[in-house]
């Protein structure tokens, strides 16, 4: 392996970390009367223009992406951001649902807790896009 010593080690350590976190977040819903409420939007779905997603980097990604988060409402107390892409709900694999599909998986009226696996631009993803706008 070849080394120039000219640079610092430390120089390359930030190619090899991910781009993207996983994150598990546990939302517990809202009752307001007979509705239970999530306090998130959500766009994209298989049957969506991803061109129209602004967080899809090469917009081809029919992912679910969470597009609001209503401030002080369960999503946001916990850790629930906008641009997080929805990966799983309770267990259920969300990577090839329509958008309807994801909204009644969220919305099901039984379940009041709802257990995300989402991903998420990291820190440096984040920060590096920010300085190239």
């Amino acid at each position: 392996m070849l080394c120039d010593s000219s640079v610092p080690p430390t120089a390359f350590r930030s190619v090899s970390q991910p781009s993207y976190l996983q994150q598990r977040i546990e939302i517990h819903k809202l009752r307001q009367g007979d509705n239970l409420i999530l306090g998130f939007s959500i766009g994209g779905g298989i049957d969506q223009d991803p061109t129209q997603n602004p967080f899809s980097e090469d917009k081809t990604d029919k992912g679910i992406y969470v597009t609001r988060v209503t401030e002080g409402g369960p999503a946001e107390i916990a850790g629930l951001q906008i641009g997080d892409k929805i990966m799983q709900v309770n267990g259920w694999d969300m990577t090839m649902v329509t958008h309807d599909q994801a909204r009644k998986r969220l919305t099901k009226r039984n379940e009041e807790v709802v257990r995300l696996l989402v991903t998420r631009q990291s820190l440096q993803k984040a920060v590096q896009q920010s300085m190239m706008s």
